[in-house]
């Protein structure tokens, strides 16, 4: 029995994505490096440039670092189960893992609430728009974030972690989650399950409300500038960081909505996938891609580059 919990299980183990583990590495490694490469581009790009030390790419870098983050709580895991061919997790680190996870993905719900109101003072008002989102509001932003991801998901971990465990250890996932490891409790969770629809109502439905209400704004500050440029201009300040929104947003609705049940386990991994794996690859694509400051940064560094050779 764990004395931690009082549970017969002490460890579970995780069947992966597909019954293909060379797949699944080659998968995971792939998308992982390529997250890895792309994030932490963005970050080298928003500290080296100068054209990009502004509010909008201060906080396109922390998205970057919880991007990082985010993949980096579950692909390694994942990686050294397909070298190793061990692909069991203790109580405690599935726990930890679940914890993290959850709390770089509400990090991110409250990282893109703040993009959202970044854009909104830069488009409507920005003769201002550094006064206002000046240095220390940016930091304290940045910071409320990850302590609202970070507390949020820490309730449901202390929840999950007084669940029982009686077996069978066997998680249907790539990783521990917490709707497939509730399926697992020999429990009730109905408390686990109230505190996690309560908490993350107030965490998703504050950053939606955010959202939406500079988005809002942004369009009537859009219609009001008088020349078609202009208002092009400014539209694709807010496409990429909308399309981000979009996809991640989505991606967690559908989670919410999906029956809790061991029949919707399959699809749960699907998206999981899409939302985990996928997306944090993605954002750094999406936000270079038709970004023209940063090409114009990563332009202007490597012929720095080139000139001194």
């Amino acid at each position: 029995m764990n004395p931690g919990n009082g549970s017969f299980v002490t460890e579970f183990i995780l069947l992966g994505l597909t019954n293909e583990p060379d797949l699944q590495m080659l998968l995971f490694l792939s998308v992982y490096v390529f997250t890895l490469l792309g994030n932490i581009s963005i970050l080298l790009l928003v500290w080296c440039s100068t054209l990009l030390h502004t509010p909008m790419y201060f906080f396109l870098a922390q998205l970057s670092f919880v991007d990082i983050s985010l993949s980096t709580v579950l692909s390694p895991k994942m990686l050294a189960g397909f070298l190793i061919g061990e692909r069991r997790i203790s109580f405690s680190a599935c726990i930890a893992q679940t914890y993290l996870f959850s709390a770089c993905a509400s990090t991110e719900f409250c990282l893109l609430a703040v993009m959202a109101y970044d854009r909104y003072v830069a488009i409507s008002n920005p003769l201002l728009y550094t006064v206002k989102m000046n240095k220390h509001l940016c930091i304290r932003l940045a910071i409320g974030s990850y302590i609202g991801g970070f507390f949020h998901s820490l309730i449901h971990a202390i929840c999950l972690y007084r669940l029982y465990f009686c077996g069978p250890d066997i998680i249907n996932h790539f990783a521990c989650d917490y709707p497939v490891l509730v399926n697992l409790s020999c429990t009730d969770f109905f408390i686990n399950d109230l505190l996690r629809f309560v908490f993350a109502g107030i965490l998703v439905a504050g950053s939606l409300f955010v959202i939406v209400v500079s988005y809002f704004q942004i369009v009537k500050a859009i219609l009001r500038i008088s020349t078609t440029v202009g208002r092009r201009r400014a539209a694709s300040t807010c496409i990429s960081h909308f399309t981000c929104v979009f996809l991640f947003f989505g991606s967690c609705l559908i989670m919410e909505v999906m029956p809790n049940s061991k029949d919707s386990e399959e699809k749960i991994k699907v998206v999981a996938v899409i939302h985990a794996i996928l997306i944090p690859a993605l954002n750094p694509v999406i936000y270079s891609l038709r970004n023209n400051e940063v090409k114009e940064a990563l332009r202007k560094i490597l012929n720095k580059q080139n000139g001194f050779r």
